[in-house]
């Protein structure tokens, strides 16, 4: 068994003794009662479970919850879809994403709204040239799968927030 003590969404959460090998996904809809991170290929390559962790620096980046203990997110900050809107208001990533449907079943839908926020995080600290937005785009969430193909829209969708933004871009 292993205690933890993590903050999500902003509230640190009472510390649980759970078990050593206890997938974060499992201590979030288990423990916290947040289902919105989605179980996709237990194996780490989808992407549909990703949560964002806030790093002390004022950094961010996405873990894969269902290959990682949750164990190992003691003492961290993290964010999960839940957290975007937290007063039913969606965040600009979401509405994005709504705006040009770019999902079908929804089942990556956190998975991507969670990478696109850290990338969208990370380009209001150091914007991107306009002619390498798509770069950016694949880097930040090509590695995510969606079963029903809807990788053009969220992309599209992605690509279209970055470069109406101008504190993103450059140029």
């Amino acid at each position: 068994m292993a205690r933890i003590s993590i903050t999500v969404n902003g509230t640190a959460a009472e510390p649980h003794d759970v078990p050593d090998q206890l997938p974060m996904v499992d201590y979030l809809h288990d423990y916290l009662g947040l289902t919105g991170t989605k179980f996709g290929c237990g194996i780490g390559v989808c992407h549909a479970c990703v949560v964002i962790v806030d790093n002390p620096d004022g950094t961010s980046e996405t873990r894969r919850t269902c290959i990682s203990a949750a164990s190992t997110f003691d003492g961290l900050s993290v964010r999960t879809v839940e957290g975007h809107a937290p007063d039913g208001a969606l965040s600009p990533v979401q509405l994005a994403f709504v705006e040009h449907f770019a999902f079908q079943c929804g089942y990556c839908t956190p998975g991507f709204v969670n990478a696109a926020t850290v990338l969208v995080e990370r380009l209001a600290r150091e914007p991107v040239a306009r002619d390498a937005v798509e770069k950016a785009v694949q880097d930040g969430i090509g590695d995510h799968v969606c079963r029903c193909t809807g990788y053009v829209r969220y992309h599209q969708a992605l690509r279209d927030y970055i470069l109406s933004q101008p504190n993103l871009v450059q140029g």
